[in-house]
């Protein structure tokens, strides 16, 4: 039953951005044992990322060392950020013997909700010595707007 079950919370879960069952909070503290206890909150996560906002835009900078372009798909929908890729491991020559391996290997999916509502046809990304940049210009409606009091 929950080999059905627990997939579908979990993309329930990833949709609405909060767990909708203590099956799936159990299932993400066993991913990672060690991690803070709320897995859909910051610190912990990869690729480790920084939001900035002006009046103007929306700036998202991930740090993803080793990587290229190639190695990284972003995707906007409905106000969320997502990047996910695969780190692959550099396959050495047989003859080393490695004594520690800390650097990270594999998949990652990060997901950002948005502060403000942006023009998803205007969004630009580059990539430059192992950082991301992510431009999103903000929507009009977005935008703040002064109000004058009447006296």
């Amino acid at each position: 039953m929950f080999r059905k079950l627990l997939p579908e919370l979990k993309k329930q879960s990833l949709e609405s951005r909060r767990p909708t069952s203590v099956a799936d909070l159990m299932e993400e503290f066993w991913k990672r044992p060690f991690a803070p206890a709320w897995p859909f909150g910051e610190g912990g996560d990869y690729p480790a990322v920084d939001v900035s906002e002006d009046e103007r835009e929306i700036t998202v900078k991930a740090e993803l060392p080793g990587l290229e372009s190639k190695d990284v798909d972003i995707s906007l929908d409905r106000g969320v950020l997502t990047l996910k890729g695969e780190k692959k491991f550099e396959e050495e020559e047989k003859k080393d013997n490695y004594h520690r391996i800390e650097r990270s290997y594999g998949s990652f999916y990060r997901s950002l909700t948005l502060p403000a509502e942006v023009k998803e046809d205007a969004v630009k990304a580059k990539f430059d010595k192992g950082v991301l940049t992510i431009t999103l210009p903000k929507s009009e409606k977005a935008k703040s707007k002064k109000i004058e009091i009447q006296g």
